[in-house]
């Protein structure tokens, strides 16, 4: 009887520990992130008893901001403006009084919008402890990012997932990003959880298409970059390897990729043409093949390194939450050891190697700003509700990917590209556009391919760069090619931009 009453005790001092850990931990340990949870009803109510900081376009128009509440329990509700809460939601964000403010603006920039103690600058606001609310500046204006979504619309009627991102290459500004489908962020904060639930559910249905619109196509969604990519392989030649510069490539139609059985398989160039020429030519005219044989030469650890220098298998540090972004992908050095045919397809930008339009449009500006990739962002300052600076962002470079005379010989090759190669009749010469298309096949890699991902890259004008610009559209026919699909929509957009500045 005394051993199980002693057991018993026992039991109940362990329980009594536990206890009192648990107290701690959440009394203690984790009372700050349980106090400052979203998901915390009090914390809901606190933030919707007074309004919300607003977020404002580069050309200052009002995109979200908060109002009083003519029904529910809360004071005030989130509100998108209706003339541009569609152009902008992707970017934006939403703040939901179901489904929270993960993405977006709202999300990233949350602690500045939401009510916040005044930092304090005297005697007296400390004391007095007073309650703001920041409004966040973009760097997009309104007017660009509605022609962008125009020409992407119009060029591309009903294509999932495609994309457009226009940038600043000299300071990293995002300018325009927009994709396709994208959606109404006002049902998402409507008062009423019954019409929140429903829109939710119907827009998280197209997940099961490409291009759901909760998602950023511009920066969430990758694909193969065909092409587009040998600006990579050939920044990895000049860089690393000036012997292969000096070389002349055969002009081939197809190269059979070794270690492929028997019989081997072959690598043909787009409808089968034949081209060749030097470094500069096999680019200009976007040779397959060559390139092909290219990636061999160079070997993995060059291009791997390359590509890498580029932003690829890195997440890119663009200023929403980081799981809303997307990866970049290229092979690693392991996974081409045994895989010659694979690192072969990899440099024209096939196999394994994805990416999203906001990454092709970095490399076009990194090229553009002679080498060196800046880190990308859409928060261009902060004030207060007085009108007081908090803060603004300062330009900062996220990698040198190149030499500026290797940036220099790849901007006068894709010169090439836009006034006599595959971009060729695009634009117009007083541009002075630089570009490369990408035309991925999706699914084979043979001569009549039944899908492609079209891309276009372009910077202009070179030497005086104002903007650099890239397209996407996936899944087209295979006929289709990226300088008759995405080359009308580059056209469209540095129309608007060089003949607005």
């Amino acid at each position: 009887m005394e051993k199980r009453i002693r057991r018993l005790g026992i039991f109940m001092m362990l329980c009594m520990v536990a206890i009192f850990v648990q107290l701690n931990n959440i009394q203690v340990l984790k009372a700050n992130s349980l106090a400052t949870n979203p998901a915390n009803p009090r914390v809901q109510s606190a933030g919707r008893s007074q309004p919300r900081g607003d977020i404002v376009s580069a050309d200052g128009v009002n995109l979200a901001t908060s109002v009083l509440a003519n029904s529910g329990v809360y004071k005030y509700r989130r509100v998108y403006n209706p003339n541009t809460a569609v152009l902008f939601s992707q970017i934006v964000g939403y703040d939901s009084l179901k489904y929270g403010n993960y993405n977006g603006v709202e999300a990233e920039y949350n602690n500045y919008l939401v009510a916040h103690n005044k930092p304090a600058k005297s005697l007296r606001d400390l004391l007095t402890g007073q309650t703001v609310v920041d409004n966040v500046t973009l760097t997009i204006n309104s007017n660009l990012q509605r022609q962008v979504a125009q020409a992407v619309d119009s060029g591309a009627p009903g294509v999932n997932g495609a994309a457009a991102v226009v940038l600043d290459p000299n300071t990293g500004a995002i300018e325009a990003m927009y994709s396709n489908p994208t959606f109404d962020p006002n049902p998402l904060v409507s008062p009423d959880l019954a019409t929140e639930t429903a829109y939710w559910t119907a827009e998280i249905n197209k997940q099961l298409n490409p291009g759901n619109p909760l998602r950023a196509g511009a920066y969430n969604q990758i694909y193969p970059p065909g092409s587009s990519f040998k600006v990579v392989t050939t920044s990895a030649v000049l860089e690393h390897r000036p012997d292969l510069t000096a070389m002349t490539y055969p002009v081939v139609s197809s190269i059979t990729l070794p270690n492929t059985g028997n019989p081997p398989q072959q690598l043909t160039n787009y409808h089968s043409s034949s081209c060749g020429g030097t470094l500069e030519q096999i680019l200009v005219q976007s040779c397959d093949a060559d390139f092909a044989s290219v990636g061999q030469l160079l070997g993995a650890p060059t291009l791997v390194t390359q590509a890498q220098q580029y932003g690829f298998n890195q997440r890119i540090p663009l200023d929403v939450p980081v799981s809303t972004v997307a990866i970049s992908n290229f092979g690693t050095e392991a996974s081409f050891a045994q895989n010659v045919p694979g690192l072969m397809k990899s440099a024209i930008g096939q196999q394994n190697v994805t990416a999203s339009a906001l990454q092709m449009a970095m490399v076009a500006g990194t090229v553009a700003n002679g080498g060196v990739e800046m880190t990308p962002h859409v928060m261009a300052q902060i004030r207060d509700s007085q009108g007081n600076l908090v803060n603004s962002y300062t330009p900062k470079p996220w990698m040198r990917a190149t030499t500026s005379q290797t940036a220099a010989t790849l901007a006068t090759f894709m010169q090439g590209v836009a006034s006599s190669g595959t971009a060729a009749g695009i634009f117009p010469a007083s541009w002075n556009v630089a570009a490369k298309t990408g035309t991925a096949q999706v699914g084979s890699l043979g001569p009549n391919p039944t899908f492609t991902t079209d891309w276009l890259i372009a910077f202009a004008p070179v030497g005086q760069t104002k903007v650099a610009v890239a397209v996407v559209l996936p899944n087209q026919p295979g006929s289709a090619t990226g300088a008759t699909y995405s080359g009308p929509i580059v056209k469209q957009i540095l129309q608007d931009i060089l003949g607005n500045q």
